[in-house]
């Protein structure tokens, strides 16, 4: 599975009135990614899932994004730190009289 870039075309009852919207989620399929709209819509704008009509959803082209949100994950040499250190077995002891840290302090 490869991830894709997709676009919800929306239409969602607020209090104040009806609203229409385009959004952009990054996930591995279709599914996936309409999740993700029903929990961001409740998150951001506390839109309940039966006041949202979901109208179009399909795949974009990395070029053809609008969202910032979405287009730095574009970068190919994208790096993400390591919330742990990675223990080495060659470099470990066999035995040893306390626990490894693994965490960065």
């Amino acid at each position: 599975m490869k991830i894709k870039n997709f676009g919800i075309w929306l239409r969602y009852d607020s209090r104040s009135g009806t609203h229409n919207m385009y959004r952009e989620y990054r996930d591995l399929s279709v599914s996936g990614a309409v999740t993700q709209c029903y929990r961001d819509m409740g998150a951001r704008h506390r839109a309940r899932a039966h006041s949202i009509q979901i109208i179009k959803v399909e795949v974009v082209k990395a070029a053809n994004c609008r969202r910032p949100q979405v287009k730095q994950f574009h970068d190919s040499k994208i790096k993400f730190p390591l919330p742990k250190r990675i223990q080495h077995r060659n470099r470990m002891p066999l035995f040893s009289v306390r626990k490894p840290r693994t965490y960065f302090l």
